[in-house]
């Protein structure tokens, strides 16, 4: 049987032979079936392109959308995958008063993106359990022996290297910070101490310290630290707010922009404590001061600072005022009462010659305990028998003075200068003691309501001694609430209210406080804060690969894909096109060339010889 080879103006690759009889049947194809084969073609090359975009956009949805990212985060109580090579870590060690802890946190890859921060959270073990390790005493036990400093230590690094892949330890920073107890040791025994870590820990942990990651911070850092964690954990970083979300005009410190700037209002927070009482709250506007001496008093209180990873992007900037006032905690004003009963009565006596207080039948009636409660205070020497008598009111007119508030303008506990406040636009959350003092036994912890916990309280403290003791066998009140808690919740129910109304001046109708142990179901350290400032600067080694223009980094990851797919969907179609054009040009040739070798003119076909090659030009 005859047949045709192609070989002309063809590459070497493209020779190839035809029968005579399938020759035709190819080189005639109809109009209809060349568009038949070209849509379908078409069709194919559309759905691929579909296909990869829905993909694509899928993971642009995932990477940019929040879906409550903090909300998430907060409640989230999955294992940690150490698998995960894009994971990175990061130690925190508390060296607090009575003891140290050391966090773990993780946080996968930055984005790219200035404009957001790293998505930090807290590492958990494989029973899904938070990386602590707590140990006794605190580090300043060792003040006379700063040599054992590291020994100390060593048993929280080395718990935190277990669950750290040993690959990712020296890109893991360790910071050791220590606060209260080393604050109150002299500079020389303090330094001694911190050398003795800086010198040692390098030798046995390879992880990424250096000398500044260890040091003794302030009240104000512990502060900002504390704000910054809460905060992050409500998702106030995030500014991508949506309709209803309240919101707060800024003038952005050190910004030359002259617009305010329109971001999620930040929440201040309240804590009291035993022995201090602190207050932290963003100051969104320029602030004006009533004296020189006063403006150099606010230097040390207010804090300008940047959570962003680019000192030229504002996004992140804020300015947060920090008070701590030592005395001021629940157990400390306590002591501090008692001290001025003891002293006052002892005084009183000896100029009228009575024994008030002195022995349990002729007691000093004290407001400030629940009725009929009978209490012995004061140093061995000089004991004062006191007998409640459960006034609300008058526990708290006594109070005031201990506030220790002064005449001048925009000052809180203590005279010290305290910024204003927009109580009409602002929300605070109060803990420790502003909690249990709510929660305990009054039983109304959560949204603060000054008139019915007043109320509350005021029938607590007028509550005879003897009910107070039942209900509590019968156990009424909340099941950490202890008999501590039952003798002095009438006095620290008054203490808070004159700190919170008299001495920070929060008004009566305030309706933004809550009352709260824990945000989102956990509790919320001060270190959560410490390593995201920490570690702020860290994404910048992502960003020139993310994003070299450092803005909307997923605008280079749109312009990308479109390039690389739209540059196949056109190598595509003119491929087609070529086989399209090829395809009626062949057709064009089969015309030409068949009535030339018909069957009465081409005689090898009829006597069934083998064809000669013949060649055709195109």
């Amino acid at each position: 049987m005859g047949r045709i080879g192609f070989s002309c103006l063809f590459p070497a690759s493209w020779h190839f032979s035809l029968s005579s009889q399938v020759l035709p049947r190819l080189l005639s194809p109809s109009l209809r079936q060349l568009l038949f084969v070209g849509l379908a073609l078409c069709l194919i090359g559309l759905l691929y392109l579909l296909l990869v975009s829905a993909k694509t956009r899928t993971s642009w949805i995932g990477e940019e959308a929040p879906f409550h990212r903090h909300l998430a985060r907060a409640t989230d109580s999955e294992a940690t995958d150490t698998s995960n090579p894009n994971l990175n870590y990061g130690l925190v060690v508390d060296c607090g008063s009575s003891g140290s802890r050391v966090f773990v946190y993780c946080w996968p890859r930055h984005n790219g993106n200035p404009r957001e921060l790293l998505d930090i959270r807290q590492m958990r073990d494989q029973h899904r359990k938070p990386v602590v390790m707590k140990i006794k005493p605190g580090i300043a036990e060792l003040a006379k022996t700063p040599e054992k400093a590291s020994d100390y230590i060593y048993p929280l690094l080395s718990f935190a290297a277990q669950h750290i892949p040993k690959h990712k330890h020296q890109e893991t920073p360790l910071y050791i910070l220590c606060t209260a107890g080393m604050r109150i040791l002299p500079e020389s025994h303090q330094e001694a101490i911190l050398e003795d870590l800086r010198t040692d820990i390098p030798v046995h942990f390879n992880f990424l310290f250096s000398d500044s990651h260890v040091e003794v911070i302030s009240g104000k850092q512990e502060g900002v630290y504390a704000w910054i964690g809460i905060n992050y954990v409500l998702g106030r970083f995030n500014h991508e707010h949506n309709d209803g979300e309240a919101v707060v005009e800024v003038h952005v410190p050190g910004s030359d922009q002259q617009e305010a700037l329109m971001r999620k209002r930040t929440a201040g927070v309240l804590d009291m404590g035993g022995v201090s009482t602190q207050i932290a709250y963003e100051v969104p506007k320029t602030v004006s001061f009533a004296s020189p001496q006063q403006e150099e008093v606010a230097k040390n209180l207010l804090a300008e600072f940047n959570l962003g990873c680019d000192a030229h992007v504002t996004d992140h900037v804020y300015r947060v005022y920090v008070s701590t006032f030592l005395g001021f905690g629940g157990n400390a004003a306590r002591q501090r009462y008692e001290e001025s009963l003891v002293r006052n009565t002892a005084a009183r006596n000896k100029l009228s010659g009575e024994r008030v207080g002195e022995t349990a039948e002729s007691p000093l009636p004290d407001p400030c305990l629940p009725t009929d409660l009978q209490d012995e205070v004061g140093p061995p020497t000089q004991r004062l028998h006191l007998r409640g008598t459960g006034d609300f009111n008058e526990c708290r007119r006594i109070l005031q003075p201990f506030l220790n508030r002064t005449d001048e303008s925009r000052t809180s506990l203590s005279g010290v200068f305290q910024p204003p406040i927009d109580y009409s636009n602002s929300q605070f959350y109060g803990f420790s003691e502003f909690y249990y003092c709510m929660e305990d036994v009054l039983r109304m912890g959560g949204d603060y309501n000054a008139s019915k916990y007043a109320r509350a309280a005021k029938g607590y403290c007028a509550t005879q001694w003897k009910t107070l003791k039942e209900r509590f066998d019968s156990g009424l009140y909340a099941s950490h609430a202890d008999f501590h808690r039952l003798k002095y919740q009438c006095f620290k129910s008054a203490w808070m209210y004159e700190v919170l109304h008299t001495g920070f001046s929060f008004p009566t109708d305030y309706k933004n406080l809550k009352t709260a142990l824990l945000v989102y179901d956990k509790e919320v350290q001060w270190t959560l804060g410490a390593i995201l400032y920490r570690t702020r600067f860290l994404p910048l080694r992502d960003i020139p690969q993310e994003s070299p223009k450092g803005a909307h980094s997923h605008w280079r990851h749109s312009f990308s894909f479109i390039n690389n797919h739209y540059l196949f969907l056109v190598c595509f179609f003119i491929v087609l096109l070529s086989i399209i054009l090829y395809l009626l040009r062949l057709r064009r040739i089969h015309r030409r060339v068949a009535p030339r070798y018909t069957p009465s003119s081409v005689p090898w076909l009829e006597e069934g010889l083998g064809s000669p090659s013949l060649p055709v030009e195109l």
